[in-house]
Protein backbone atom coordinates (compact mmCIF):
# COMPACT_ATOMS: atom_id res chain seq x y z
CA UNK A 1 0.00 0.00 0.00
CA UNK A 2 1.06 3.59 -0.59
CA UNK A 3 2.24 5.74 2.29
CA UNK A 4 -0.64 8.12 2.94
CA UNK A 5 0.56 11.65 3.77
CA UNK A 6 -1.29 14.74 4.97
CA UNK A 7 0.34 18.17 4.60
CA UNK A 8 -0.34 20.96 7.07
CA UNK A 9 1.23 24.16 5.72
CA UNK A 10 -0.16 27.69 5.59
CA UNK A 11 1.84 28.90 2.55
CA UNK A 12 -0.17 27.90 -0.51
CA UNK A 13 2.74 27.53 -2.94
CA UNK A 14 4.71 25.39 -0.49
CA UNK A 15 1.63 23.31 0.32
CA UNK A 16 0.81 22.67 -3.34
CA UNK A 17 4.44 21.90 -4.17
CA UNK A 18 4.64 19.31 -1.39
CA UNK A 19 1.36 17.74 -2.48
CA UNK A 20 2.62 17.45 -6.06
CA UNK A 21 5.90 15.94 -4.88
CA UNK A 22 4.18 13.31 -2.75
CA UNK A 23 1.58 12.38 -5.36
CA UNK A 24 4.20 12.02 -8.09
CA UNK A 25 6.42 9.68 -6.07
CA UNK A 26 6.07 5.90 -6.30
CA UNK A 27 4.64 4.40 -3.14
CA UNK A 28 3.17 7.66 -1.86
CA UNK A 29 -0.24 9.32 -1.87
CA UNK A 30 -1.22 12.77 -0.64
CA UNK A 31 -4.35 12.16 1.45
CA UNK A 32 -5.18 15.85 1.94
CA UNK A 33 -3.68 19.30 2.47
CA UNK A 34 -4.56 21.87 5.11
CA UNK A 35 -3.74 25.54 5.63
CA UNK A 36 -4.11 25.35 9.42
CA UNK A 37 -4.01 22.86 12.26
CA UNK A 38 -7.67 23.24 13.16
CA UNK A 39 -8.86 22.07 9.74
CA UNK A 40 -6.47 19.13 9.90
CA UNK A 41 -7.72 18.00 13.31
CA UNK A 42 -11.35 18.40 12.21
CA UNK A 43 -10.70 16.11 9.23
CA UNK A 44 -8.78 13.67 11.41
CA UNK A 45 -11.71 13.13 13.77
CA UNK A 46 -14.94 14.46 12.24
CA UNK A 47 -18.04 14.64 14.49
CA UNK A 48 -19.77 11.76 12.70
CA UNK A 49 -16.79 9.44 12.83
CA UNK A 50 -14.53 8.16 10.11
CA UNK A 51 -11.72 10.49 9.22
CA UNK A 52 -8.59 10.38 7.13
CA UNK A 53 -6.70 7.16 6.54
CA UNK A 54 -3.28 8.42 7.31
CA UNK A 55 0.26 7.20 7.90
CA UNK A 56 2.23 10.45 8.15
CA UNK A 57 1.46 14.09 8.83
CA UNK A 58 3.97 16.66 7.56
CA UNK A 59 3.51 19.54 9.96
CA UNK A 60 4.72 23.12 9.80
CA UNK A 61 5.30 24.85 13.15
CA UNK A 62 4.41 28.46 12.38
CA UNK A 63 0.73 28.07 11.52
CA UNK A 64 -2.09 30.59 11.97
CA UNK A 65 -4.06 29.83 15.12
CA UNK A 66 -2.93 26.59 16.73
CA UNK A 67 0.80 25.94 16.27
CA UNK A 68 2.11 22.83 14.60
CA UNK A 69 3.58 21.64 17.89
CA UNK A 70 0.20 21.92 19.61
CA UNK A 71 -1.38 20.09 16.67
CA UNK A 72 1.12 17.23 16.99
CA UNK A 73 0.33 16.94 20.69
CA UNK A 74 -3.37 16.64 19.85
CA UNK A 75 -2.67 14.27 16.96
CA UNK A 76 -0.71 11.99 19.29
CA UNK A 77 -3.62 11.97 21.73
CA UNK A 78 -6.25 11.20 19.08
CA UNK A 79 -4.38 8.95 16.65
CA UNK A 80 -1.11 7.66 18.11
CA UNK A 81 -0.45 5.40 15.10
CA UNK A 82 -0.02 8.39 12.77
CA UNK A 83 3.61 9.50 12.54
CA UNK A 84 4.20 13.25 12.76
CA UNK A 85 7.20 14.84 11.07
CA UNK A 86 7.89 18.53 11.51
CA UNK A 87 8.72 20.27 8.23
CA UNK A 88 9.78 23.74 9.21
CA UNK A 89 12.28 26.59 9.07
CA UNK A 90 12.72 26.55 12.85
CA UNK A 91 15.93 24.89 13.97
CA UNK A 92 16.41 26.29 17.47
CA UNK A 93 16.71 23.87 20.37
CA UNK A 94 13.45 25.00 21.98
CA UNK A 95 11.42 24.21 18.85
CA UNK A 96 13.10 20.83 18.36
CA UNK A 97 12.72 19.90 22.03
CA UNK A 98 9.06 20.94 22.24
CA UNK A 99 8.16 19.15 19.01
CA UNK A 100 9.74 15.90 20.17
CA UNK A 101 8.07 16.17 23.54
CA UNK A 102 4.74 16.73 21.83
CA UNK A 103 5.12 13.44 19.96
CA UNK A 104 6.90 14.24 16.69
CA UNK A 105 9.05 11.36 15.49
CA UNK A 106 10.90 13.29 12.80
CA UNK A 107 12.20 16.83 12.33
CA UNK A 108 13.17 18.02 8.88
CA UNK A 109 13.94 21.51 7.58
CA UNK A 110 12.20 22.98 4.55
CA UNK A 111 15.56 23.31 2.82
CA UNK A 112 15.71 19.50 2.57
CA UNK A 113 15.96 18.35 -1.09
CA UNK A 114 12.84 16.56 -2.41
CA UNK A 115 14.46 13.12 -2.69
CA UNK A 116 15.78 13.36 0.87
CA UNK A 117 12.37 14.42 2.14
CA UNK A 118 10.72 11.39 0.56
CA UNK A 119 13.44 9.15 1.98
CA UNK A 120 12.87 10.68 5.42
CA UNK A 121 9.17 9.81 5.20
CA UNK A 122 10.06 6.23 4.27
CA UNK A 123 12.42 5.98 7.24
CA UNK A 124 9.76 7.42 9.53
CA UNK A 125 7.23 4.77 8.49
CA UNK A 126 9.90 2.06 8.85
CA UNK A 127 10.44 3.01 12.48
CA UNK A 128 13.24 5.57 12.24
CA UNK A 129 13.34 9.14 13.53
CA UNK A 130 14.77 11.11 10.60
CA UNK A 131 16.22 14.54 11.22
CA UNK A 132 17.99 17.04 9.03
CA UNK A 133 21.75 16.77 9.50
CA UNK A 134 21.97 20.08 11.35
CA UNK A 135 19.20 19.06 13.73
CA UNK A 136 20.75 15.65 14.34
CA UNK A 137 24.08 17.33 15.09
CA UNK A 138 22.39 19.57 17.67
CA UNK A 139 20.86 16.55 19.34
CA UNK A 140 24.17 14.66 19.36
CA UNK A 141 26.07 17.66 20.72
CA UNK A 142 23.42 18.13 23.38
CA UNK A 143 23.73 14.64 24.81
CA UNK A 144 27.54 14.83 24.73
CA UNK A 145 27.32 17.61 27.28
CA UNK A 146 27.36 16.21 30.83
CA UNK A 147 25.31 15.30 32.69
CA UNK A 148 23.47 13.08 30.27
CA UNK A 149 21.17 11.79 33.02
CA UNK A 150 20.27 13.21 36.45
CA UNK A 151 22.36 12.16 39.43
CA UNK A 152 19.57 9.91 40.69
CA UNK A 153 19.66 7.84 37.49
CA UNK A 154 22.17 5.17 36.49
CA UNK A 155 24.84 6.57 34.10
CA UNK A 156 25.05 5.16 30.61
CA UNK A 157 28.01 2.97 29.66
CA UNK A 158 30.29 4.03 26.75
CA UNK A 159 28.57 1.49 24.48
CA UNK A 160 25.15 2.78 25.51
CA UNK A 161 26.32 6.30 24.66
CA UNK A 162 27.22 5.04 21.18
CA UNK A 163 23.84 3.37 20.78
CA UNK A 164 21.98 6.51 21.89
CA UNK A 165 24.07 8.65 19.54
CA UNK A 166 23.01 6.53 16.57
CA UNK A 167 19.40 6.26 17.74
CA UNK A 168 18.83 10.00 17.88
CA UNK A 169 20.35 10.34 14.40
CA UNK A 170 17.52 8.11 13.15
CA UNK A 171 19.48 4.94 12.40
CA UNK A 172 17.56 1.67 12.39
CA UNK A 173 18.55 -1.19 14.68
CA UNK A 174 20.06 -3.17 11.78
CA UNK A 175 22.15 -0.17 10.71
CA UNK A 176 23.40 0.25 14.27
CA UNK A 177 24.30 -3.42 14.47
CA UNK A 178 26.24 -3.25 11.20
CA UNK A 179 28.04 -0.06 12.13
CA UNK A 180 29.10 -1.28 15.58
CA UNK A 181 29.76 -4.89 14.47
CA UNK A 182 27.34 -6.37 16.99
CA UNK A 183 24.25 -8.55 16.67
CA UNK A 184 20.73 -7.25 16.29
CA UNK A 185 19.76 -8.86 19.59
CA UNK A 186 22.64 -7.06 21.31
CA UNK A 187 21.42 -3.75 19.92
CA UNK A 188 17.93 -4.44 21.24
CA UNK A 189 19.34 -5.27 24.67
CA UNK A 190 21.39 -2.06 24.79
CA UNK A 191 18.42 0.02 23.65
CA UNK A 192 16.25 -1.50 26.36
CA UNK A 193 18.89 -0.64 28.97
CA UNK A 194 19.22 2.92 27.65
CA UNK A 195 15.46 3.45 27.82
CA UNK A 196 15.29 1.98 31.32
CA UNK A 197 18.12 4.20 32.59
CA UNK A 198 16.70 7.33 31.00
CA UNK A 199 13.10 6.49 32.00
CA UNK A 200 11.82 6.83 28.43
CA UNK A 201 9.86 4.55 26.08
CA UNK A 202 11.00 5.62 22.62
CA UNK A 203 13.88 7.19 20.70
CA UNK A 204 11.85 10.39 20.32
CA UNK A 205 11.46 10.65 24.11
CA UNK A 206 15.17 9.92 24.53
CA UNK A 207 16.09 12.69 22.07
CA UNK A 208 13.70 15.09 23.80
CA UNK A 209 15.25 14.29 27.15
CA UNK A 210 18.70 14.82 25.73
CA UNK A 211 17.74 18.23 24.36
CA UNK A 212 16.27 19.12 27.71
CA UNK A 213 19.77 18.89 29.19
CA UNK A 214 21.10 21.75 26.97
Amino acid sequence: MSISVAIVEDLEDVREGLAALVDAADGFACAATFADAEAFLDALSPPRGGGLRLDVALMDIGLPGMSGIEAVRELTRRRSTVQAMMLTVYEDNDSVFEALRAGATGYVLKTTPPDELLDAIRKLVAGGSPMSSGIARRVVEAFHRPPLVPVDETPLTPREHEILDLLVQGHRYREIADQLFISLDTVRTHVRHVYEKMHVRSRAEAAAKVLGRV
